[in-house]
């Protein structure tokens, strides 16, 4: 498929007025940016709760960007919840009337809801929506999106296939953090912290201390004790390959960040997109490399987009901005530190000592403001890289007790950095300007004309008040024209190219003509600020009507129990319960066909569970699934769109359940989901039991599978913890497999072991170590008309995959009770269980319901 070549935006983050500010005069085409809940509603819709712009300032904020030639896009970027719904209708109206130019959206309902709402409104699907591959940009294009945000995890190969598999535009990531998790696939703030990733509310848990348990023994892991911290995304060196390959948007991540931080980032990649589409080499200097990495810096890295390398992505030593290593300690003296300097330091830099090989990461870090260097007892100015120096600080700032030899160190500040930061920050005229081309009509005897046209298009026509006159002496041609008309000092322009139509010798005073270049330009300016016309309506009843679930049936019908398991052990439990269903997840596909064949042959429907993630090179998965001839639970929008319409070998559609990763959080979502041929679908982990059970009522009952039984997947990631901490390879062609013959989990700070797993395409998922059990709320479920259960087994053993299997049964059919349920569950587990993402807070009532439709 060709795509049209067109010359990549970049776009910054905006978390604030200075940061806006930063991104327009160091060359934005584009910023992204959150806004605040209006007055009278309870929330605002982004995943940056910290940070965001006042919904009422919002029309201002597009009119000032529109005036500079920068869009922007404003971040709808969460789950929304169905007693949200209204509330999300009211701010969607209102960003479609404050003339944003896209929306940047998660929730698959909204997005749809969104374009009937305002179909002239620009739909992005966000990174969110976990998509990567063309078959997950198709999917987002079902809902109304026109452009999608893929996944951090893709390599340049893999962002090139998709291209040329979809005319989708395309946005991809270049700089700033980098997520664990599958972003959209991180349930962990909702495990551990009652908060929510896909809710705006990340707790970061992955940049938490762990321990390395093999086999329940403790692994050391040396100064790497931040085994799911990745360094940040720096693929600077990357853009002439991006901008070749088509992609539509280069984004910088980090709406947290300060104003430094968005200037020098966005400078630097508008630099590099202009040489690369110019065709000239990147001429990015170290200096301002290092300024990259002195302003905010993990550790950077162009990572996944390079190709897989499991020994890079995650350093381990620190979950913090380090700076730039600028030496390492070889010894502490009476009045200061003695380092060898691989960096350059003056007086005024701020320095951190980094014990990682030696102390425990949740220690304080000694550092401070350097105050001077000593060589050989006298004060020096500068010290070669390679020499030793004594570095002093002011009185009582650097412990020596807590410095040791062979520590790293670090400058996380350099004073400097703000003189040269400064232009961009302070100037009182436009910086950086857009082009205009200029077409100068100038017949004697007749009134001048100036017309300016934008890059858009867009264009304005002032006349003089009076007619050209013949010249007396220097007639006007097109270079003293050029000169006056490129005066656009002050403006928002610059002159890119002129024409002229002249008649005669004429003349105009340099006064006229400059009155009708300011004219121009201002009116041009006017024009850029007009809001666009749209059409925009209140739809969410209309759709609410046409996505009603159907009313239970009053007779009641029997529940079922469908258990999922992960190893042939497992299975062999399962299939002595005789459970109303088995579903497959297997690390290992070898094994899949043969069991399939073994529960088939028990008389119990089986099912196959699919990866949540599919990548381009991965598409044989499906193939192989439907080779199957079982009915699959689908955890991949990718892989959703790829079965529309397709047929297993036997020649007959296979049935499909959606399971919780396509995050169906309300009902618009989860009907959208089911009206591309599933036929039950499980709910997002963002939903509390209540939710649940109020979902059941809107969309109907039987076409939800709940899970009375899981261990939380709380991080799904492309960072293989086997490969990186378990071997010295770099992917699965030279791992070893560590995975295949080890169990592994993470020991949090807590003391809870979380079990880590692979699927069959090497990615892991840690889970939660503790059951999260629905005991309490099963009974709710069952009165809302709930009758399919799911039980999911991780590491379980088989004697307990068979209890819990059983004790559920046995509460089903009514001879165990609700807490009896719970206690024996919460014994069955040596770190007991949890409520876990069911729980449900007190203030959930203050929320108003949506009705159940009739």
């Amino acid at each position: 498929m060709s795509r049209v070549r067109r010359k990549p935006e970049v776009m910054s983050p905006v978390g604030g007025e200075a940061q806006l500010r930063a991104a327009v005069e160091a060359g934005a085409d584009a910023v992204f940016f959150g806004v605040n809940a209006p007055k009278g509603d309870v929330r605002g819709f982004h995943a940056r709760a910290k940070v965001g712009f006042e919904a009422e300032a919002l029309p201002d904020i597009m009119r000032g960007l529109h005036e500079r030639g920068v869009m922007g896009f404003v971040t709808f970027n969460v789950l929304v919840f169905d007693r949200e719904l209204r509330q999300a209708e009211r701010q969607l109206m209102h960003l479609a009337e404050s003339g944003v130019d896209a929306i940047i959206v998660q929730d698959h309902g909204v997005a749809r809801l969104a374009h009937e709402i305002c179909p002239d409104l620009p739909i992005h699907g966000s990174t969110q929506m976990s998509i990567t591959s063309a078959e997950g940009a198709e999917l987002a294009g079902r809902f109304g999106a026109s452009r999608v945000v893929l996944g951090r995890e893709l390599s340049l190969r893999d962002i090139e296939r998709i291209a040329r598999s979809t005319d989708m535009e395309l946005e991809t990531f270049v700089h700033g953090a980098l997520c664990v998790s599958y972003s959209g696939q991180c349930f962990s703030s909702e495990a551990w912290g009652g908060r929510s990733a896909n809710r705006g509310q990340c707790a970061q848990a992955c940049r938490l201390p762990y321990d390395l348990l093999v086999d329940g023994q403790e692994r050391d892991l040396g100064d790497a004790r931040y085994l799911l911290s990745p360094g940040d995304l720096y693929a600077l060196h990357q853009v002439p390959e991006l901008v070749r390959i088509g992609v539509d948007c280069l984004k910088i991540e980090g709406r947290y960040k300060d104003a430094e931080f968005v200037a020098l980032t966005t400078a630097a990649y508008r630099k590099a997109v202009d040489e690369a589409w110019a065709g000239l080499p990147l001429s990015v200097t170290p200096q301002e490399e290092q300024d990259l990495e002195q302003v905010y810096s993990r550790g950077l890295g162009p990572h996944f987009m390079a190709g897989t390398n499991h020994q890079t992505v995650v350093r381990g030593r620190a979950p913090r901005h380090r700076g730039v290593q600028v030496g390492t300690v070889r010894g502490v003296t009476e009045r200061g530190v003695l380092v060898e300097l691989t960096q350059s330091v003056k007086p005024g830099d701020g320095l951190v000592f980094d014990p990682a090989n030696w102390r425990t990461p949740e220690g304080r870090e000694e550092g401070g403001f350097l105050y001077g260097l000593w060589q050989g007892g006298r004060q020096v100015e500068d010290v070669p890289a390679g020499a030793v120096a004594e570095l002093r600080f002011g009185r009582g700032a650097v412990d020596g007790r807590r410095v040791r030899d062979g520590d790293l160190v670090w400058r996380t500040q350099d004073p400097t950095l703000a003189a040269r930061v400064r232009p961009l920050l302070e100037t009182a005229d436009p910086l950086h300007t857009r082009a205009v081309n200029a077409h100068f009509t100038g017949h004697v005897g007749e009134v001048p004309a100036l017309t300016l046209t934008d890059e858009q298009g867009r264009s304005v026509t002032v006349v003089g008040d009076a007619p050209l006159s013949e010249a007396r002496n220097r007639a006007l041609d097109e270079a003293s024209l050029r000169e006056q008309l490129g005066k656009l000092g002050g403006t928002p322009y610059h002159l890119a190219a002129l024409t002229t139509d002249l008649r005669g010798a004429g003349f105009l005073p340099v006064s006229v003509l400059n009155a009708l270049r300011r004219a121009a330009s201002e009116q041009l300016t006017a024009l850029r600020a007009q809001a666009p016309e749209r059409r925009i309506a209140s739809r969410l009843d209309e759709v609410l009507k046409t996505v009603a679930g159907v009313k239970p049936s009053p007779v009641q019908t029997p529940a079922h129990l469908h258990v999922l398991v992960r190893t042939p052990e497992q299975l062999d439990a399962a299939l002595e319960e005789r459970p109303d269903s088995i579903t497959l997840d297997y690390l290992e596909l070898y094994g899949l066909k043969p069991s399939v064949e073994r529960v088939k042959a028990a008389g119990i429907p089986v099912r196959v569970a699919s990866p949540r993630i599919l990548k381009p090179t991965e598409q044989n998965l499906q193939k192989f699934l439907l080779s199957l001839d079982a009915p699959i639970l689908v955890r991949s929008g990718g892989l959703l769109e790829g079965l529309q319409g397709v047929t297993g070998s036997e020649g007959s559609v296979p049935e499909l359940t959606g399971d919780f990763s396509l995050n169906a959080a309300n009902m618009l979502t989860a009907r959208a989901l089911l009206d591309l041929g599933l036929s039950r679908i499980t709910p997002t982990h963002d939903l509390n039991a209540q939710q649940i059970t109020e979902l059941a009522g809107l969309v109907g009952p039987q076409v939800l599978e709940v899970i009375a039984y899981q261990h939380l997947p709380v991080f799904h990631t492309e960072h293989c913890v086997f490969s990186r901490f378990m071997s010295e390879g770099t992917d699965y062609t030279n791992c070893g497999h560590p995975c295949e013959s080890h169990r592994v989990a993470l020991r949090d700070e807590r003391g809870v072991a979380h079990p880590v797993m692979a699927d069959v395409g090497c990615r892991n998922t840690v889970f939660e170590g503790r059951p999260q059990v629905a005991a309490s709320h099963l009974q709710d479920w069952l009165d809302a008309g709930l009758r399919d259960f799911r039980l999911e087994f991780v590491h379980e053993t088989p004697t307990q995959v068979r209890e819990v299997t059983s004790l559920h049964r046995r509460f089903l059919n009514g001879d165990l009770s609700r807490t009896a349920l719970a206690e024996r569950l919460s014994a069955l587990s040596d770190q007991g269980t949890t409520e876990g993402s069911l729980f449900v807070p007190n203030d959930f009532a203050m929320l108003d319901a949506l009705p159940i439709l009739s």
